[in-house]
């Protein structure tokens, strides 16, 4: 479904993403993890075209999306979820969900997809009048996850959906991720719990200083000695 070939994205003068290749299949949850500034969250604005890679390719269902603007990539069913959630603070959680559906043209699908939201976030349903900004941090993540969908996206990139949140409201998100995939949207996730994102993951990258140094099944890599000492917790 995706496919990163030798990808440089840089930020000035400064390498953020030193030849970067991975890939994405259809029905997945692939995880990146990495230290803080390992080019985690540059990976996802590189596919989504907030930033431009200097050299090498990005193709999404065989067809390029490297140079494409991202109304132009979001439009062809990639959707971002962005770290720090990035909602419209002061309108309506119901505001934010329509605003997620900014290229379609079908009302009767579009709240369809609102319902679909509710039923995989019953807490949203309750606050639908409620702006935004107003949300509890958990809430909030759920809206932010709730308006990507609303795109009705076939590839969902999320970045650091568990940032600040409680450990039961991660654990929430992260059922309900897999409850996602399950209904045929396939996932690339960055996360810093790495615990969590290995343990719902089907494949995972390790990403150090812009380069990836380690790819494996999730469950690989959870038994690998250095990544339980680096990601993990574990000595």
């Amino acid at each position: 479904m995706l496919q990163l070939d030798d990808i440089y994205t840089y930020y000035g003068n400064i390498a953020a993403l030193r030849g970067i290749s991975l890939a994405v299949q259809q029905g997945e949850i692939v995880a990146l993890i990495g230290a803080n500034g390992a080019g985690k969250t540059t990976t996802l604005r590189t596919i989504s075209g907030l930033l431009r890679p200097r050299f090498g390719t990005i193709r999404f269902e065989g067809e390029r999306i490297d140079g494409a603007p991202p109304h132009t990539i979001a439009a062809r069913g990639i959707a971002h979820c962005p770290e720090g959630r990035r909602l419209f603070n002061r309108l309506t959680v119901l505001d934010n969900l329509e605003l997620g559906a900014f290229t379609r043209h079908d009302p009767a699908g579009i709240r369809a997809d609102i319902e679909r939201v509710f039923a995989l976030f019953p807490r949203l349903r309750e606050r639908q009048t409620q702006r935004a900004g107003t949300l509890s941090g958990g809430e909030q993540q759920m809206l932010a996850i709730g308006r990507a969908l609303m795109l009705r996206p076939r590839l969902l990139l999320l970045d650091e959906p568990s940032m600040g949140l409680a450990p039961i409201v991660v654990e929430t998100i992260f059922q309900t991720l897999t409850d996602i995939n399950r209904q045929g949207v396939t996932i690339l996730l960055v996360e810093q719990n790495a615990t969590m994102a290995l343990q719902i993951a089907t494949r995972a990258y390790v990403l150090e200083t812009g380069r990836v140094t380690l790819a494996d099944t999730a469950a690989r890599l959870r038994e690998n000695e250095s990544v339980q000492r680096a990601y993990l917790g574990i000595d």
